[in-house]
C-alpha cells in the first residue's frame, strides 16, 4: 500500500510552543486505503502532530501535501472542507439532536429556504448504509446511543462532509470489549472505500490488528516507520521506551511471599451482584477479570463503601466490618483508584498538590506532615509537571494517575484496590506503574486490580478471579492463558 500515491505527505514538520519544540523534522505519508498507525509515549508528540494535520496548529517547519497540493490550513474548518476529518476520543456530539441533525449540523439541506428534514435523514441513512451501519437510527436522539455507535456518527459526520482522510485519536479508549469488533468492522469498510486513516493508540494489539504500516514517535522525532507485518511488539516498545515487551511486567509473588488474609468477602450481595466471594492476601496481587458489566468494578465499589454490600460479610483482617462510605473504608485502611480517572480520580482545575492530599484531607492526617508526604511521594512515582502548583488537567493521562496514586500511598493503606489502572496510558507510564503495584504487594500490601487488558491481567496476577453477570464464574492460577479467562468470562469454560 505504501507505494501507491501519497494521500497525506508530511514533510519535515516540526512545531515549537514557548521555545519548546515538540516535533522535530517529522516525515509521514497516507495512502487511499491504509491505516497508518501513531504509536508513541505520552509527550511523543501524537497529538500536536494530530492537530498540524487536521488544521488545529500551523507549522512552524516543512511541508504538509494533501492530495497533491501543498496545504496550508487556516483552521480545523478549512481542513474539514479539503477533506481530512479527524474523531477525538471525546465525541463532539450535540446529545438531545437525531443523529441526522448531528450528521448534517452546519450543512443542512435546505428547501425553499427551509431545513429539508426529509433529505436530511435520507442522506443519513443512504450514508450509514455505505459504511456497513443500517442498524444505527438517524431519527434518534444521540444520548440515546451507546459509546460505539456514537462513535459511528462522528465517522458519518466526517464522512458527509467527504473525508477522505481520517484520523482516529484512542478509538477504543471507551469501548466495551464486544463494541472493540464493530470498530474493527467499520475501519475495515473505510479501507475498502478508498479513505486513508491516521489511527492513534496505545494499545498494541489493536495496532497490529489494524494498521499496515506504523511510525513511532520518541521526543517529537520519527524514530521509524515500519510495515506492521515486519516488526514485533517487543521491536516497537523498544523504539518507544528504549527496553524489552518481555521486561514489561515485572516478576510475579513467590509462594513465601503471600502473607495473610487481609480481606474476606462472603456471599457479597447488591443491586449489581450476588453471592461474590473472594479472598485477598497480602504480599499478593489478585486480578480481577471479566466483560463489561460483569460486576468487577461493582466489586470494587462495595468494597470501598460506594455501593456498600447490602447482605453477607466483609472481613478485614478476620475482623467483621461493614464499610458505608469510602469515608469509612478509607480510615479503614483501604485505598481505590477508579476507572473513570476525568469523573471521579481528579479535579481537573485544581493543583497537583491539591488533588494529591485529597485523601489525606478527607481522614484529617496532620497538616504539616500530609504536605511533606506528599511531596515526597509525587517525587517517587515520578510525577513530570511544572510544578505541584500546576493545575492537574495540563499533565498527561500517566502522570495524572501518577498523581492519583500517590494520594492514596500517603495513607499508608493495606488494601488497594486498581480499576483500569493504565487504561489510556502510554506504555512508559505504563510499566512505571506497574512496577509500583509489584513493590506496593512485597511492601506487605494486599492489591486487587481489574484490568481489561488481557495481556495486562495476565502479566500482572498471582490469580485471576473471573466475573460474569454479577457472581464469581470460576478462579485460576498465574500462568492461566486468554482462552482459560474468556471462557470463563463468556460461560463457555468446561
Amino acid at each position: 500500500m505504501s507505494d501507491a500515491q501519497p494521500l497525506l505527505a508530511l514533510r519535515g514538520v516540526g512545531k515549537s510552543f514557548l521555545g519548546v519544540r515538540v516535533l522535530d523534522a517529522v516525515d509521514l505519508d497516507v495512502t487511499p486505503g491504509e491505516v497508518h498507525a501513531v504509536v508513541g509515549e505520552n509527550g511523543a508528540g501524537k497529538s500536536t502532530l494530530m492537530k498540524i494535520v487536521s488544521g488545529g496548529h500551523a507549522p512552524d517547519g516543512g511541508t504538509v501535501e494533501f492530495a497533491g497540493r501543498p496545504r496550508s490550513f487556516r483552521g480545523p474548518r478549512d481542513a474539514q472542507h479539503a477533506g481530512i476529518g479527524i474523531i477525538h476520543q471525546e465525541f463532539n456530539l450535540l446529545p438531545e439532536r437525531t443523529v441526522a441533525e448531528n450528521v448534517h449540523l452546519g450543512h443542512e439541506p435546505v428547501r425553499r429556504g427551509l431545513v429539508d428534514r426529509r433529505a436530511m435523514l435520507t442522506r443519513t441513512r443512504e450514508l450509514l448504509d455505505s459504511i456497513g451501519q443500517q442498524a444505527v437510527p438517524a431519527d434518534v436522539p444521540v444520548r440515546r446511543l451507546g459509546v460505539a455507535r456514537q462513535q459511528v456518527v462522528e465517522i458519518a459526520k466526517a464522512l458527509a462532509l467527504d473525508a477522505r482522510l481520517l484520523i482516529m485519536d484512542e478509538p477504543t479508549a471507551a469501548l466495551a470489549d464486544h463494541e472493540v469488533e464493530l470498530l474493527y468492522a467499520l475501519v475495515r469498510r473505510l479501507q475498502e472505500r478508498g479513505i486513508g486513516l491516521l489511527y492513534v493508540s496505545h494499545r498494541l494489539a489493536e495496532v497490529f490488528d489494524l494498521a499496515d504500516r506504523i511510525t513511532v514517535l520518541k521526543d517529537g522525532r520519527r524514530v521509524t516507520t515500519v510495515r506492521t507485518a515486519d516488526t514485533t511488539a517487543d521491536e516497537l516498545v523498544r523504539h518507544m521506551v528504549g527496553r524489552e515487551l518481555s521486561h514489561y511486567y515485572p516478576d510475579r509473588a513467590r509462594p513465601d511471599d503471600r502473607g495473610p488474609v487481609r480481606l474476606t468477602v462472603r456471599h457479597g450481595t447488591n443491586r449489581r451482584l450476588r453471592g461474590v466471594d473472594l479472598e485477598l492476601r497480602a504480599g499478593e496481587v489478585l486480578g480481577l477479570g471479566g466483560l463489561q458489566g460483569s460486576g468487577r468494578s461493582a466489586v470494587a465499589r462495595a468494597i470501598f463503601g460506594v455501593e456498600p454490600f447490602t447482605a453477607g460479610e466483609l472481613t478485614l483482617d478476620d475482623t467483621p466490618v461493614r464499610l458505608r462510605s469510602p469515608r469509612a473504608a478509607m480510615r479503614a485502611g483501604i485505598a481505590y483508584v477508579t476507572e473513570d480517572r476525568k469523573g471521579e480520580g481528579i479535579v481537573a482545575r485544581q493543583s497537583v498538590l491539591d488533588n494529591a492530599l485529597l485523601a489525606s484531607r478527607a481522614v484529617g492526617t496532620g497538616r504539616a506532615r500530609r504536605g511533606v508526604r506528599v511531596r515526597e511521594l509525587l517525587t517517587a512515582v515520578q510525577v513530570r509537571a511544572a510544578g505541584v502548583d500546576q493545575e492537574i488537567r495540563f499533565l498527561s493521562g500517566g502522570n495524572q494517575q501518577k498523581v492519583v496514586l500517590a494520594r492514596w500511598l500517603a495513607l499508608d493503606p493495606r488494601i488497594l484496590l486498581f480499576d483500569e489502572p493504565t487504561r489510556g496510558i502510554d506504555v512508559g507510564a505504563k510499566s512505571t506503574i506497574h512496577d509500583l503495584v509489584r513493590r506496593l504487594a512485597r511492601d506487605g500490601a494486599a492489591v486487587l486490580m481489574i484490568s481489561s487488558d488481557l495481556p495486562e491481567l495476565l502479566g500482572m496476577s498471582d490469580r485471576i478471579v473471573v466475573m460474569r453477570d454479577g457472581a464469581v464464574a470460576g478462579e485460576l492460577p498465574a500462568g492461566a492463558t486468554e482462552e482459560e479467562v474468556v471462557a470463563l468470562a463468556v460461560g463457555t469454560a468446561r
